[in-house]
């Protein structure tokens, strides 16, 4: 993760995500992520409560991806390499399916 203002940080390693979704709207489902981490990756001693809040589209696109302290945007942005191993996640064919059952009249 990345510390707005600051050019050093440090790359977390997920070892799984324990989700839920949500629909919010007609355009957006949002996805609550509760990741387990490798013991070599903790997150940044600031973080109290981390989250992640992924917000795809009803084709099961991820639009944004936002890390969360104790649910609110906090001021962390994720690396490239977060957001592959995020994105993985959300493409799996079990997070796709549900992504599709959750949009189906």
């Amino acid at each position: 993760m990345i510390k707005y203002g600051l050019d050093h940080y440090a790359e977390l390693q997920f070892i799984s995500f324990e989700g839920t979704l949500e629909q919010r709207d007609h355009q957006w489902i949002d996805i609550f992520l509760q990741p387990k981490l490798s013991e070599s990756t903790p997150v940044p001693d600031d973080i109290i409560a981390f989250s992640i809040l992924v917000i795809c589209t009803h084709d099961g696109t991820v639009v944004q991806m936002i890390p969360q302290d104790e649910d609110c945007d906090c001021e962390y942005g994720f690396t490239a390499d977060e957001k592959a191993q995020i994105t993985a996640f959300v493409n799996s064919v079990e997070i796709q399916a549900a992504i599709q059952k959750l949009h189906s009249p």
